[in-house]
């Protein structure tokens, strides 16, 4: 029995429509994610330029250029690393995104892609330890149309009804950075709760770096609600 090309037809409609929104898509989020290490750099620059002797010099203000795929820029005891992924999502059915508009006209808005901010203490990379924890604080995503959309913690989140209004530019990019960095340093690290540090081995204090062997985070032992500022 010969195929009658509807299985056929349905493959070309999918690569004709979907996989190039998909495209264009990936390629907005990679142009971005460059536009956003050069904002770092600029921004890293401003800030250490005018802190000059307003800080001690111990107080790091640094941007690092991670690959292709991520950045970083250490602020005092916070480091950012901003990691964008190289798939492209479609938000779910349940997530409130879909309550605007914007994503109802055209489902093929609901397609983007991911930048994610993460963040360390600074003091986990410089003593190499490995078990510490870092924090998802925000997300950015881009779609087909350069429209944007935040979600994360405190300020470096966005209202669902502002999707579809503006299209990520420069000044978005900084206003977003600064968010977060100023998110990052009122992110206190907490005292961790009596009992997730009050057994240690032999083996953590007679290894060779032993700091490396003691588990730190911000919010070691404690939840890290949605709505946690």
């Amino acid at each position: 029995m010969e195929p009658d090309g509807r299985l056929r037809k349905e493959i070309i409609d999918k690569l004709t429509h979907k996989a190039s929104v998909k495209q264009r898509v990936s390629d907005n989020t990679f142009v971005v994610f460059n536009e956003l290490k050069e904002a770092l750099l600029e921004l890293s620059a401003e800030l250490d330029e005018e802190l000059d002797e307003k800080i001690d010099k111990r107080i790091r203000i640094e941007y690092r250029d991670r690959g292709k795929f991520e950045a970083q820029i250490q602020v005092a005891e916070d480091i950012l690393i901003f990691a964008m992924q190289t798939d492209v999502f479609r938000f779910h059915e349940g997530h409130e995104v879909w309550r605007n508009p914007y994503l109802s006209r055209n489902a093929e808005n609901a397609y983007c892609g991911v930048i994610n901010i993460y963040n360390f203490l600074a003091d986990s990379f410089k003593y190499n330890r490995g078990e510490d924890e870092g924090y998802l604080i925000g997300r950015i995503f881009i779609n087909h149309q350069m429209q944007y959309f935040v979600e994360g913690k405190g300020r470096c989140t966005q209202r669902c009804d502002s999707f579809g209004n503006r299209q990520i530019d420069k000044f978005a990019i900084v206003e977003i950075l600064e968010s977060a960095i100023s998110f990052a340093l009122d992110f206190d690290l907490y005292v961790p709760p009596y009992g997730v540090s009050k057994l240690v081995t032999v083996e953590q204090f007679n290894s060779r770096n032993e700091l490396s062997k003691l588990h730190t985070g911000k919010r070691l032992g404690y939840e890290f609600e949605c709505d946690e500022v």
